[in-house]
């Protein structure tokens, strides 16, 4: 069988153009065509600066999707009984059937929080375990995080997807032990040097799909069709498994 999927920092969708615009981003993942879609800077009833929206839950409405949110950040909000979260999302085509949501702690109030959203998709009869993150830039911690997600992922038997917003490079020290244990996938079939940051004027490298080695990448891409709709682009894959 084939999957597609995708990863994409939506910035609580917050366009390069200053304006919040939900069917863009809608737009972006329906053209793309994807299956399985890990989204990052996610609001849920988050701040004014997106309408107090449950952003994930409209774009699965909009998009007919299987979802899946895990908070990052969880705030009382004082305005109404709702929290006000802020993290990742997965949207999926096919039926999602247990979830995990580990919250990385910090110690520090100053740092944003961050979230590891674990996702266990069903296609066929066959088992995916889908993982979506958004690491600190806090290298102390990004060590810490990546470790984590190895050690939950190294003890599984399905096929396995991770991907999100890294905020590393590709060829430092936390992107060789991932690719140690998981194939990534734009270093396997990317063409140029797959820049996703910013959108307008790509010069670097954040957003990863890493697959587990009994997954074969087809095909990687970066999709450029609407580089206003976030600060970051989306990076799409073709699997086989």
């Amino acid at each position: 069988m084939e999957i597609k999927v995708m990863t994409f920092n939506i910035h609580h969708g917050k366009g390069m153009d200053k304006q919040a615009d939900l069917y863009r981003i809608a737009e972006v993942i329906h053209k793309s065509d994807a299956d399985i879609i890990g989204l990052n800077e996610v609001d849920k009833h988050f701040s004014k600066r997106s309408l107090y929206e449950d952003q994930a839950s409209w774009i699965a409405n909009q998009l007919k999707m299987d979802l899946v949110f895990s908070p990052s950040i969880s705030i009382k909000s004082k305005r109404s009984t709702e929290m006000r979260q802020y993290g990742n999302a997965l949207l999926s085509r096919f039926p999602i059937i247990e979830k995990k949501i580990h919250v990385f702690k910090n110690r520090s109030g100053l740092l944003e929080g961050r979230s590891l959203l674990e996702g266990t998709i069903q296609i066929n009869k066959q088992l995916f375990r889908i993982h979506v993150t958004h690491l600190s830039l806090n290298p102390f911690l990004h060590k810490k995080q990546s470790d984590f997600i190895i050690s939950q992922s190294q003890k599984d038997s399905h096929p396995i997807i991770i991907m999100g917003d890294w905020n590393m490079k590709p060829g430092s020290k936390g992107w060789r032990k991932l690719t140690h244990e998981f194939q990534d996938v734009w270093n396997i079939l990317g063409k140029d040097a797959g820049y996703t940051y910013p959108s307008l004027h790509p010069r670097t490298r954040l957003d990863y799909i890493f697959v587990s080695r009994n997954l074969k990448v087809i095909e990687a891409e970066v999709v450029t069709t609407m580089p206003k709709a976030s600060d970051h682009l989306p990076l799409i894959a073709t699997l086989r498994y």
